[in-house]
């Protein structure tokens, strides 16, 4: 692999990583701490992650336990989880806050689906738009006679290759995350 494609894969893999935190947070047939640990409470004058106040877990596949690390926060996690519109309504239960998830309808699984479509077309266009960036930068060596046109012609090539590269991933994300949604 080039130096080239070295330099700029990590751009790329940002672009990866946000698309997988966000699908993380889409609801599927089941209870998951991914579910919850990006929603931010109000906590000490300052909007937090859940997951940076307190341990997130799910015992079974209906429930999500939160038991926060803070006793006091217990009504401001109780309060950002309700307002999260999860699909199940939190309660305190010794010091810890329990959210029942309810099963997913059809509807509500195509409403899914079409918020997973978002994302991915927003990955894409992301991933387009680091193309561009990395693009308008090697043309601008070869006409400041940095790299030769043979150069350029080669490193544009590549570049083409990685977005095809990580296009087929996030399609892959995309499959899979629409099969857990649409399993029952």
């Amino acid at each position: 692999m080039s130096d080239f494609i070295n330099s700029v894969k990590p751009n790329f893999e940002k672009v990866l990583e946000f698309l997988k935190k966000e699908l993380g947070g889409l609801r599927v047939g089941r209870a998951a701490p991914s579910l919850v640990e990006n929603i931010r409470v109000d906590s000490y004058g300052a909007s937090t992650p859940l997951i940076h106040l307190a341990s997130v877990t799910a015992p079974d596949p209906k429930t999500i336990m939160v038991q926060p690390w803070d006793k006091n926060l217990l009504k401001e996690i109780e309060k950002a989880l309700s307002q999260a519109n999860l699909g199940g309504s939190p309660t305190v239960r010794n010091d810890v806050v329990m959210i029942n998830i309810a099963p997913l309808t059809e509807e509500v699984r195509q409403e899914i689906v079409k918020k997973l479509n978002q994302k991915l077309e927003e990955a894409r266009v992301s991933l387009r738009g680091q193309r561009e960036k990395i693009r308008e930068q090697v043309m601008a060596q070869e006409k400041s006679r940095e790299i030769s046109e043979d150069d350029k012609f080669k490193r544009l090539e590549e570049l083409d290759n990685l977005v095809k590269d990580y296009n087929e991933k996030i399609k892959e994300l995309g499959k899979k995350k629409e099969e857990e949604i649409m399993t029952v």
